[in-house]
């Protein structure tokens, strides 16, 4: 999800603040601890403005942009299975555990 916002913004950063707000449910740990993995990873550059409080800005990088292809096919695929997957949802919470 954080790539997906972040692909809506490219070629443009975001603060923190506003991914926080452009996601919804998201918790300010887990969005911290994904950025991280994500910048380790080299999809996502970090730049942070020597302010008072800093002010940490993010946006996609190459490789991180390259990810717009696989994730719209897997979004695709997703929505096509989708009442397959609720199916096999149903099916598993109404049989008894094994």
């Amino acid at each position: 999800m954080v790539v997906k916002v972040l692909a809506e913004a490219a070629p443009g950063e975001l603060r923190f603040a506003e991914l926080r707000r452009r996601i919804p449910g998201i918790s300010q740990k887990m969005l911290s601890v994904t950025l991280q993995s994500l910048v380790r990873d080299g999809l996502v550059a970090r730049r942070v403005e020597p302010t008072v409080p800093p002010a940490v800005h993010y946006r996609l990088t190459g490789l991180g942009l390259s990810l717009e292809g696989p994730l719209a096919a897997l979004r695709v695929w997703a929505e096509t299975h989708m009442p397959e997957i609720d199916r096999s949802n149903r099916l598993a919470d109404e049989s008894p555990p094994a």
